[in-house]
């Protein structure tokens, strides 16, 4: 399982340890991914997701998964969130 957020699509960055003397070593930041469940208004389903806690407080912000679904941009999302986000519009559509 790749550490990067399903919605997002916020993932490792890397960087340096640096010591007090000014000494570099590699690290990495990882995500804050938190396995949460939400749920879709218009499908009426729970999905289980991989998600930053981060873009847990923006979906919450947006008014829903829906919403931030339907607003985001599809080369961020994973393949899971892009067929669910073509579900959502679908249905919307409909």
């Amino acid at each position: 399982m790749s550490r990067s957020c399903e919605l997002t699509g916020k993932g490792v960055q890397s960087g340096h340890n640096v010591s007090h003397a000014n000494n570099k070593t590699k690290r990495k930041f990882l995500p804050n991914l938190c396995n949460v469940t939400l749920i879709s208004d218009s499908l009426g389903q729970r999905f289980r997701l991989r998600v930053s806690a981060a873009a847990l407080r923006s979906v919450e912000h947006r008014g829903g998964l829906d919403a931030f679904l339907l607003k985001a941009d599809e080369n961020e999302l994973s393949m899971r969130a892009r067929l669910l986000r073509r579900q959502i519009a679908k249905k919307v559509a409909a």
